[in-house]
Order: C-alpha cells, then sequence, then structure tokens
C-alpha cells in the first residue's frame, strides 16, 4: 500500500513539475522581451542625444498637459477684458473724454493768447473755437480706432493664437463686435466734425455798409 500511495503522488505531482519549467520560460521570454525593448529605447535616446526614462516621460506628459490647461483659463481672461476694453474706448470716443476736454481747452487759451484786437473775425473763430474743436475731433478719433484695433484682435485671436483654443465663448465675441462697431461709428463721427462736415464753422456776420466810411470820418 505505501508503495502504490507514493506511486500515486508520484504521479499526482508530475504535472505540476511539468508545468514549472514551461512558466519559466514564459518568463524568461517576457524579460528577454523586454529588456531587449529598454536597450532599443536606450539606443534609440543616445542617438537623440537625451537619455529619457519611463518616469521622465509620463512626467513630461503630465507638464504638457499642465501647460496645455493654463493657456485655455488665462487667453479666457484676457480676451473677455480686451472686449469689454474696447467696448468702453468705443463708448468713450461717442461720448467725449477727460482727455479731449482738457486738449480742446488748453487750444482755446493759446487761441486767446494768439489772437489780438487787430485780428479779424475769422481769424478770432478760428483760433478760439476751429482749433478746439479740430482736436476733440481728432483725440476722440484716436480713442475710437482705438476701440476698433482692440476689438478687431480679439476677434481674430483664436485663428493665431494658442493652439487648443478654438472658439471663445459667445458673450467675448458680442463684447468684441460692439467695440468694433461702436468704434467704427465713432471713426466716422470723427472725421466728420473733424472736416466740419455735420456743422460748419460759425462765421462772423458781414460788416455793416458805410462803417468803414463812418469810422473814418469820425476820426
Amino acid at each position: 500500500m505505501t508503495a502504490t500511495a507514493k506511486s500515486k503522488t508520484d504521479e499526482a505531482a508530475s504535472p505540476t513539475d511539468e508545468l514549472a519549467p514551461v512558466d519559466v520560460v514564459a518568463a524568461d521570454e517576457a524579460a528577454a522581451e523586454e529588456a531587449e525593448e529598454v536597450a532599443k529605447a536606450e539606443r534609440a535616446a543616445e542617438k537623440d542625444g537625451s537619455a529619457v526614462t519611463v518616469e521622465d516621460a509620463e512626467d513630461d506628459d503630465i507638464a504638457d498637459d499642465d501647460e496645455e490647461v493654463a493657456p485655455r483659463v488665462s487667453s479666457g481672461v484676457a480676451a473677455g477684458a480686451a472686449a469689454v476694453v474696447s467696448a468702453a474706448l468705443g463708448l468713450s470716443a461717442l461720448t467725449g473724454t477727460w482727455t479731449s476736454r482738457l486738449a480742446a481747452e488748453r487750444e482755446t487759451l493759446m487761441g486767446q493768447l494768439t489772437t489780438t484786437q487787430t485780428s479779424s473775425p475769422a481769424d478770432q473763430i478760428a483760433a478760439v473755437y476751429g482749433n478746439a474743436w479740430h482736436t476733440t475731433a481728432l483725440v476722440n478719433g484716436g480713442f475710437a480706432l482705438l476701440a476698433l484695433v482692440v476689438g478687431i484682435v480679439v476677434l481674430i485671436r483664436p485663428a493665431f493664437g494658442t493652439p487648443g483654443i478654438s472658439k471663445q465663448a459667445g458673450w467675448i465675441r458680442s463684447v468684441a463686435w460692439a467695440g468694433v462697431a461702436i468704434g467704427v461709428v465713432g471713426i466716422i463721427l470723427s472725421l466728420g466734425m473733424y472736416f466740419d462736415l455735420f456743422a460748419s464753422m460759425p462765421t462772423p456776420p458781414p460788416a455793416a455798409p458805410g462803417a468803414g466810411a463812418g469810422a473814418g470820418a469820425g476820426s
């Protein structure tokens, strides 16, 4: 009975003994293939002039993902702020600014200082009123042009900006378009003011006939 039991035990253990070498061979082959892949990667890295490990590659991927996410947030905030600035500049061009008022007052003061009593009424009007009017038109036109440029940059930036930003939020485009439209209107109004298209320069009334002769006789 002991010999029979021993023979059965050997027969039961024999399949395991036969499978064990197969598993070892498979593990050795997998290890060899992995070592070969690592060696190929190292040779490729040496050819490129830099050795990159698996951990470094994963870190680079994470860093790239972070870099791709960050510009989207900052670009959206910057574009929104620029759109609001464009609209604000356009409104300033239509309503006038402290800068244009200060420049107009300066031109008025200079006109009063340069004119004399002997200057003709037309020259006095041009120096005191006309120069200030035209200066206001120039300053407001500059604000309108700046609003137009900023609005256009906001609208076309996604096509030439950071990769991955294909479009902007709807409110950003709407505000940018408003800035562009107001800027165009401001430029048209400023040009009309500067060239006296909407309101002509005031002209002095003609001198009464014989006024000069009467003045000469009285002298």
